[in-house]
């Protein structure tokens, strides 16, 4: 009895607060750019607008799902509820300061679990039985693919470095410097990747409201399109997070008690660059961000990690190998 609390209590414990930092989240981003478009923002739903994504939840929540006739009935249903599960499941084996799973192979199962999502995105779109979704989500699919392949071959050299697919290993290697420091070229591929990869300005060619429909979930409405909605803003706070475990360590010497706040203001940082960057650039044409990636990242990303596998391996008292 005691196990399977602690297996119902565990999850819960990890999943309620990222649902709730998530919720803030779209709050800090609507007031960022109110500010920086010269205006206010949500200001009136509870004490300076701070109650606003309770009310937005509760409104998405009880109105009455639409669904096309003509869309399949199944996938159509399944889709968001997929994409949230396989955004919340990727923070398992997160340490933050003990992950939920701890495996040795924690970095494989993210990417894996990451390349997961593509298929809610590619379902979704031809599930609705609308061309204007189906292009939509084979944009999506063809972004995101191609993004991956150059996080993939950053996650590759971050692994030469650490010996291990362990996101506990990382941060020890990082403990006489951070990897930021040392391979800036590939934090900063890295990071402009993981905005791509989570379909933010200036590569929201997914969704491109004001010229593309919406993309991929023009057809959802109500709860459905709120969990695409939370799904994309969980999958934004999981990325910074392992930004910072690869590359700005969080430091396993600190305490305990401080190691969640040390990442917490990190990832935080990285998350307010994601909105400013929204702020301050427009988008991208489709062919230069395929031109960004195949042309640019993949040629520097393949140098980084052909340079990272010839620097020799030392340790302690041992000539290099």
């Amino acid at each position: 009895m005691h196990q399977l609390l602690n297996n119902l209590i565990n999850p819960l414990m990890l999943i309620i607060p990222i649902l709730i930092a998530v919720a803030f989240l779209t709050l800090l981003e609507r007031k960022l750019l109110g500010y920086m478009q010269l205006r206010k923002g949500p200001n009136l739903v509870g004490p300076l607008g701070i109650l606003q994504p309770i009310a937005d939840g509760v409104k998405l929540f009880i109105k009455e799902p639409i669904r096309p006739t003509i869309a399949s009935p199944t996938l159509f249903l399944i889709m968001p509820t997929m994409a949230l599960t396989l955004a919340l499941t990727i923070w398992a084996p997160l340490p933050m300061p003990f992950p939920l799973l701890d495996m040795n192979l924690g970095l494989l199962f993210m990417l894996a679990i990451s390349s997961l999502t593509v298929y809610s995105i590619l379902w979704s779109g031809w599930a609705s039985n609308s061309k204007y979704a189906l292009i939509g989500a084979l944009r999506a699919v063809a972004q995101t693919i191609s993004y991956e392949v150059t996080l993939g071959i950053i996650l590759l050299s971050t692994i030469m470095l650490s010996g291990n697919f362990s996101l506990k290993s990382m941060m020890e290697t990082q403990e006489p410097t951070w990897l930021m420091l040392c391979s800036w070229p590939l934090m900063m591929m890295w990071y402009i990747s993981t905005l791509a990869e989570t379909n933010r300005a200036p590569f929201d060619l997914t969704e491109g409201e004001s010229e593309l429909v919406s993309g991929f979930n023009v057809e959802y409405a109500a709860g459905p399109f709120a969990l695409f909605f939370l799904a994309e803003y969980t999958n934004i706070l999981m990325m910074n997070t392992l930004s910072c475990i690869l590359f700005m360590n969080p430091s396993t010497t600190t305490p305990q008690e401080l190691f969640p706040i040390n990442l917490m203001t990190k990832t935080c940082l990285l998350t307010l660059g994601f909105l400013w960057i929204r702020a301050s650039y427009p988008r991208f044409r489709y062919d230069q961000l395929m031109h960004l990636v195949w042309k640019n990242f993949l040629p520097l990303t393949l140098a980084m990690c052909i340079w990272h596998a010839s620097i020799p391996i030392t340790t302690a008292g041992t000539p290099p190998l």
